[in-house]
């Protein structure tokens, strides 16, 4: 594609992943070859103040702990020409991307999003930020379940209500936007995300947003004016309590991390699930293969392919590992001795084992010796070889997998 640059800070640019308000995102790879997704913020976003808060939180971002929900931060360079970050590269389809292909999900498998992602900004928010930017867009579904990105990009985020018109501000954005922050407010507080979670919980169990219009402008305007209240037709009856109260107008209004957890596990055990089995059930429906591979999880060349497939030729030449035997087989046999060893050990055994002439003279027969007979170890059916299960490992990790 062109305009995609070869390499940003140590990582190599593999392809444009998407683009949006922010700036672009792209696939690449750190010089050991992990992927990572690469984020170039957009010039107009960039001004003395904005870099050293990006700094900053960049810093912080690298603390956040507890949490599988959220990509990791990984790198980040303020001060380059253009600014970027490098965050934990997260394959899968966004909840948008699904909900818009699929259709909405149950009510107990948003209850089990809200609570997964709660738990992740709990974490966010333990070390002093905020995500500021929460939409169907920056939740990923795969194969461990829901994941937030663009964590770590908050600095750019504190837009003031004049800006929101620059070129490139996507309107998902705006949908999504507390209306503290709709209002022109650039401090906002935890309840700004638990406000963005409702409306990603809301988008996930009814396929659209609190407020909606043909231009930002209009979307704003209904956003900021307390009297017009956020759109929750088509919503579960069971959701409809808790996610109306985290879009309530005034922050103080909306419920805490922990009580929008305690009233997704309500609506999880009211459905007689556990949350350990609608986190299964939800990447069970969640995490499918129907947009083809996924961007990272291909390899670039056909080098993988081939260390494969010398794994497998060097198993085929090698004997068997003591790793490659199962831990419940009997321990080999001795080997079988030749015809001339088998005979001078049965005549030793005979020289030892002869017992003393009885009391009537005669000599007791001599026992028979038995040579043991190696028994080849069984290999379980299933298990293969340690160099072929590298092997197997190597074309799991990259075969076709759910796309981005």
């Amino acid at each position: 594609m062109n305009g995609v640059p070869g390499q940003i800070g140590r990582y190599a640019v593999e392809r444009e992943l998407g683009s949006g308000g922010m700036g672009e995102v792209y696939l690449a790879f750190s010089p050991a070859g992990d992927p990572v997704a690469v984020k170039l913020i957009r010039p107009d976003r960039l001004d003395p103040v904005t870099r050293a808060r990006f700094e900053k939180e960049a810093l912080i971002a690298r603390t956040v702990v507890g949490t599988n929900r959220v990509a990791r931060f990984l790198d980040a360079d303020p001060y380059a020409e253009r600014p970027w970050l490098a965050m934990e590269y997260v394959p899968g389809r966004t909840l948008l991307s699904y909900v818009d292909g699929s259709g909405p999900l149950s009510a107990p498998l948003v209850a089990s999003l809200g609570a997964l992602l709660a738990e992740g900004l709990q974490a966010v928010h333990a070390v002093g930020l905020l995500h500021r930017d929460l939409k169907p867009q920056n939740v990923m579904l795969g194969a461990y379940g829901p994941i937030l990105i663009d964590f770590g990009l908050g600095a750019f985020l504190d837009t003031a209500k004049d800006t929101l018109s620059h070129s490139g501000m996507i309107i998902g954005t705006v949908r999504c936007m507390p209306p503290e922050q709709a209002l022109g407010r650039t401090k906002v507080k935890e309840s700004a995300d638990v406000y963005g979670l409702g409306t990603v919980l809301l988008y996930a169990a009814t396929g659209h947003y609190p407020y909606d219009g043909a231009r930002w402008e209009a979307i704003v305007a209904q956003v900021a004016n307390a009297d017009q209240a956020p759109d929750l037709s088509g919503l579960p009856p069971a959701l409809e309590p808790l996610i109306g109260s985290m879009l309530a107008h005034d922050p103080a209004d909306r419920p805490s991390l922990d009580a929008v957890m305690a009233g997704c596990t309500s609506v999880l055990a009211a459905a007689g699930l556990s949350p350990m089995a609608a986190r299964h059930a939800l990447i069970d429906a969640t995490a499918t293969d129907e947009e083809g591979p996924a961007h990272g999880n291909e390899p670039s060349s056909a080098a993988w392919k081939r260390i494969a497939e010398q794994a497998v030729t060097l198993d085929e030449n090698e004997p068997d590992s003591p790793l490659d035997s199962p831990l419940d087989s009997p321990p080999p046999a001795a080997p079988e001795p030749d015809a001339e060893g088998a005979e001078g050990a049965a005549e030793g055994a005979e020289a030892e084992n002869v017992p003393d002439s009885s009391a009537d003279g005669t000599t007791p027969p001599a026992p028979v010796v038995e040579v043991p007979v190696p028994v080849p170890v069984p290999r379980k059916p299933g298990r293969p070889p340690a160099s072929l299960q590298v092997a197997e490992e190597l074309r799991s990790r990259y075969a076709a997998q759910p796309g981005l």
